[in-house]
């Protein structure tokens, strides 16, 4: 009797394994999840890989996009985000021209399943520029311009090269000839700004400057002064030479380059 037992539990159990394991060629029983489902996607890891690189080998150890993957991992925890950082370097020519963008430049747009829809996600990429922008410029305030000057054409470069409509900047200078203040005065249209000497004095004596650097760009990407810039400069040496403030230089920024009036012997 007790053998007969035991046979008959082992019998249960191989069937109820045969009917638990469907045969070669069959599908799949009823509730198992779809072949593959479940599996890590294909960049499962990549994100990891990519913070080891930065910690271990810095920024050059990593090409552009990939340095705007790191700042998009923030917008999106879980898709791939490389098709979108791919996307912006190439639309807008560049990782610095795409955290610069306007926001309703970047505002809706996709690439793969991620999309720039909503302020927070803008904000998130716009931020990687400010940050890098402010930090630029702290490097120049408070130090003497002849000693950080290549360091003050790169920040104005960097702060106004890109813009689409001209920009009138004025750079204060102390008796030491150190950077006080930074402000853009005017904004204006693409190929002209309205510039005022006595605001530009009135400012100078506000805040004690004894010495101002003139700077605007030209949208153009061209920056060989204007016939108008040098009648413009010639008025505004005029009003601050009346009060005893010095104007040191005027610089035109372009696309990648910059001219300066006292360079080119035109002051």
């Amino acid at each position: 009797m007790a053998e007969a037992n035991r046979r008959k539990r082992r019998s249960s159990t191989d069937a109820g394994t045969l009917m638990e394991a469907p045969l070669p060629g069959l599908a799949t029983p009823v509730g198992s999840p779809p072949a593959g489902e479940g599996d890590d996607p294909h960049y499962h890891g990549h994100r990891d890989r990519l913070r080891a690189r930065f910690l271990s080998g810095g920024a050059d150890a990593l090409q552009d996009y990939e340095l705007l993957e790191m700042v998009l991992f923030a917008v999106e925890p879980r898709k791939d985000v490389k098709p979108l950082a791919k996307m912006l370097i190439q639309t807008f020519g560049g990782l610095w021209n795409a955290v610069q963008a306007p926001p309703e430049k970047l505002r809706g747009l996709k690439a793969g399943e991620v999309a720039l829809n909503s302020d927070a996600r803008v904000a998130t990429v716009r931020a990687v520029g400010a940050c890098a922008l402010r930090a630029m410029r702290q490097q120049v305030l408070k130090r003497p311009v002849l000693s950080s000057w290549n360091a003050l054409m790169d920040y104005c470069t960097a702060a106004m090269a890109h813009e689409t409509t001209e920009q009138f900047r004025l750079l204060f200078l102390d008796r030491k000839n150190t950077l006080i203040a930074d402000e853009v005065q005017q904004r204006g249209t693409v190929d002209h700004t309205p510039v005022y000497p006595r605001e530009v004095v009135r400012r100078a004596l506000e805040l004690g400057a004894t010495a101002v650097i003139l700077v605007h760009n030209h949208p153009s990407g061209d920056p060989s002064p204007s016939r108008a810039d040098v009648d413009m400069t010639k008025e505004i040496i005029r009003a601050a030479d009346a009060v005893g403030i010095a104007v040191h230089d005027h610089v035109v920024v372009g696309k990648g380059k910059h001219a300066s009036f006292k360079a080119l012997g035109l002051m």
